[in-house]
């Protein structure tokens, strides 16, 4: 056999490849620029929790209605044109966000969320099995984890963005910051700088509000708008660009056929509820972790950087887990680390101050082989089948969407702030985190069903 045959990357297809790669950290971007909005959402527009969770909810529900869509698509007609779609989708919801925050309607951003996220169901559906087909099936799974490593540059990269563009420039984030640092050292215990900040903007005569209201809906937009172009630009190199295609025509009979297989099947069926539970689990960690650090004084800015922290925790746990993958099945390491996640968030809910923030960051170590390890239990042996498969446990991501909701509404039993009442003795943002703990009970009974099941690499990412 030819060194260009093993070769990880053909030269064939290598600029194809560094293409279709660099998806990878678009949609890596999307998802990590969009979890501190929740917080300042929130602020801008006077929301509570509850309603601005629905940041989330409109961002997530866009993989469950596009996945199956885009699998179908992919398979009539070819990869490249189901990214193109894709990218087309994903652009267009960035570039809306334009007239949103003219009209300055939390609607019309929602609407934007969700459009972005329909191009990034056609783009997380079909570039992974695209990646897939640019070699020999001998180096497929070196060639996609190349590519998925991408994935976390662009997730750090919506973060700093978030930090450095948004969130540091906000005034409404400035009126909490100087009403924190305004009071003295003693009566700094029991505020926070989120509080302190929604009461001075609530106080405000109505010119200068909807003045702050109008600079920073323009502040959020504009990382945005900067991204759809980006991405208009990458539509244009898909365009331009000669890439393999590789035609699936089907009749769409056999979809029928290959949906009974799989929903007849318990592990795939429980696999695709573990990973809803799953995504739900990690975007609510992701998420409310500024909710957390704001309610023990630290800035929703400086939250950055312990959401940073998750990442790098999450990606060593990537590492760590795919070694432990040599010497436990999948499923017996799947229950080891839902274990260890929910006894660190048992501490995030009971351990007040900065300890439990530390427990909270911490969960991400053992929720960072949750996902591959699901997908790949589920579509162990389904052939032909796990394309649409694979479809429908992108369309699980759907727990993103719905859990937040359910944890912003307790994070409102006592008001709009986030430590406005006790639950079992601690604060609402603490106690909130019951429902990622009943989200890793679920993966972890998944776990034990399917202890038997061995996972060779973790080939998946969100």
């Amino acid at each position: 056999m030819s060194k260009e045959s093993q070769a990880l990357v053909p030269k064939q297809y290598l600029l194809p490849f560094i293409i279709v790669t660099s998806l990878f950290a678009l949609w890596g971007f999307a998802n990590d620029i969009t979890n501190p909005m929740v917080s300042a959402f929130k602020k801008v527009l006077e929301l509570d929790n509850t309603s601005a969770s629905y940041v989330q909810f409109a961002f997530y529900i866009g993989y469950f209605c596009m996945a199956l869509p885009a699998a179908i698509f992919a398979k009539k007609y070819s990869y490249k044109k189901a990214i193109i779609i894709g990218l087309a989708l994903y652009a267009v919801g960035a570039l809306l966000f334009f007239p949103a925050a003219s009209a300055e309607s939390f609607t019309f951003f929602l609407l934007s969320y969700f459009i972005i996220t329909c191009g990034l169901a056609f783009l997380e559906t079909t570039a992974s099995p695209y990646v897939m087909t640019l070699g020999s099936e001998e180096t497929a799974t070196r060639r996609l984890n190349l590519a998925q490593a991408f994935n976390p540059i662009g997730a750090l990269g919506g973060l700093l963005v978030a930090q450095q563009f948004i969130l540091a420039k906000l005034r409404v984030e400035e009126l909490g910051r100087s009403a924190y640092d305004a009071l003295p050292e003693a009566e700094r215990l029991g505020n926070s700088a989120s509080d302190l900040g929604a009461k001075a903007y609530a106080a405000l005569d109505a010119t200068e509000k909807a003045g702050i209201r109008t600079d920073d809906l323009a502040t959020i937009r504009n990382p945005y708008v900067v991204l759809g172009i980006a991405v208009i630009g990458m539509l244009i190199l898909f365009l331009v660009t000669k890439m393999p295609e590789k035609e699936e025509k089907d009749d769409g009979l056999g979809i029928w056929a290959a949906l009974g297989r799989l929903w007849s099947q318990p592990r795939f069926v429980g696999g695709v509820i573990a990973q809803a539970f799953y995504v739900g689990a990690q975007i609510m960690c992701w998420t409310y972790v500024y909710q957390y650090a704001e309610s023990i004084g630290i800035a929703n800015a400086d939250a950055v950087y312990y959401a940073v922290a998750a990442l790098v925790i999450f990606l060593a746990g990537r590492w760590v887990g795919t070694f432990l993958l040599s010497y436990f099945t999948g499923g017996r390491l799947l229950f080891l680390f839902a274990l260890g996640a929910g006894i660190l968030t048992l501490c995030t809910i009971f351990i007040q101050g900065i300890t439990g923030l530390y427990c909270l960051v911490g969960v991400s170590l053992f929720m960072s082989i949750m996902f591959p390890t699901i997908y790949g239990i589920a579509l162990e042996g389904q052939g032909e089948d796990a394309k649409f498969g694979a479809a429908f446990l992108v369309m699980a991501i759907v727990g993103g969407a719905l859990m937040p909701v359910f944890q912003g509404k307790i994070l409102d039993i006592g008001g709009g702030g986030y430590t406005d009442t006790l639950i079992m003795g601690v604060p609402e943002v603490n106690f909130s985190f019951v429902l990622p703990l009943f989200c890793f009970l679920v993966v972890g009974i998944y776990g034990l069903t399917v202890s038997g099941y061995k996972v060779e690499s973790a080939d998946e990412t969100l």
